[in-house]
């Protein structure tokens, strides 16, 4: 069997805690170890096109692990949507694989969500060797139990949640926290169980607002204090409004109450990856690595019960792992009276 000689490594979509530790975890042992040339491409699949790279070295891998962000850069190129924003008027992906011949690549391993796998997946058909590594915040890719960024992402928004539950006990306000989350309610409903949120709305669980003033009115009659409402910023609202802004403008509307809103934002993706990122990014790496000496290419690493393994690639792209209604998280959250907006809740 041939010998693998040099790899192309990017991330690809947005940025999150542990993409450094997974860049660290492929590419320093396939240069240490096994004598591989590593490329680094710049910007996800932008750097693709347009021919963006570096070598990456022993030393500039050095420290990183600990590194929030991206030392490639990232961006949300999507080279197969025809709305993309570079180089309308060419064939991106047949550009994409003519560089990649060009550069002499064994095996392209791609960084990224849901997007980038489904990308990954595409690059795969036109003949290149490609693996998927998962990363996201919002833990939504399918089959595998957690990705990276994750468990960061929940850490920033519970402490988030912990500091605005004093300012909420002062003043005896509603306080409603927007957190990331489009289609997929996973750090919303982790935090919100951490931080103690009386109240958490996630996009897999439709609502009524009635019933939310209503939860609140009877907590407001039965121990007055504060309220803590989690939301994700997917759930259903009008269009040109943030799902906090909204929340709590029905929660004023309905119960006179005074609330005040928190949009955490970016804040959730930055920053220093936590040991338990660190450490899945690490394992995810070293396995990609294992794959690429094995030549078992068109797959995505994963973790199932535990135990890192692999998916087709075929499999995963264009999919979604959305919270379950059923989830026993949920199943927990509402035995300690916790509202989800969908039916009353017994104090």
């Amino acid at each position: 069997m041939e010998k693998i000689k040099r790899i192309g490594i990017l991330t690809a979509g947005g940025d999150c805690p542990g993409l450094n530790a997974a860049i660290r975890a492929v590419s320093k042992p396939a240069i240490v170890k096994y004598g591989i040339e590593v490329i680094g491409i710049s910007s996800g699949f932008s750097g693709l096109i347009e021919k963006d790279y570096i070598l990456l070295t022993e030393e500039n891998l050095s420290g990183i692990l600990t590194l929030g962000g991206t030392i490639l850069g990232t961006s949300r190129e999507k080279p197969f949507k025809k709305t993309s924003s570079y180089y309308e008027e060419i064939d991106k992906p047949q550009l994409i694989k003519q560089n990649y011949e060009q550069l002499g690549l064994d095996c392209l391993v791609c960084i990224g969500g849901n997007g980038t796998q489904k990308t990954a997946f595409k690059l795969s058909q036109l003949g290149m060797n490609v693996i998927g590594l998962p990363k996201t915040i919002d833990n939504d890719i399918w089959g595998t139990d957690s990705t990276f960024g994750f468990d960061s992402a929940v850490n920033i928004a519970t402490e988030a949640i912990d500091r605005l539950h004093t300012t909420a006990n002062s003043h005896r306000r509603v306080m409603v926290i927007e957190i990331m989350g489009h289609e997929a309610g996973w750090i919303t409903l982790n935090a919100g169980i951490a931080g103690g949120g009386d109240i958490i709305l996630i996009p897999e669980i439709d609502y009524r607002e009635e019933i939310i003033a209503d939860y609140i009115l009877k907590r407001v009659a039965k121990r007055p204090g504060s309220t803590i409402v989690v939301v994700a910023e997917g759930i259903r609202k009008p269009e040109n409004i943030g799902a906090g802004e909204y929340i709590s403008k029905v929660i004023t509307g309905l119960t006179h109450l005074e609330s005040r809103v928190t949009v955490l934002g970016y804040v959730q993706r930055g920053g220093t990856p936590s040991a338990t990122d660190r450490i899945l990014a690490t394992r995810y790496g070293t396995a990609t690595l294992d794959l690429i000496l094995e030549r078992d290419f068109g797959k995505m690493v994963a973790l199932i019960d535990g135990h890192i393994t692999t998916l087709d690639l075929a499999n995963v792209a264009g999919k979604l792992k959305l919270v379950p209604k059923d989830h026993n998280l949920i199943k927990s959250a509402k035995s300690l009276g916790t509202c989800f907006g969908e039916k009353e809740t017994i104090l």
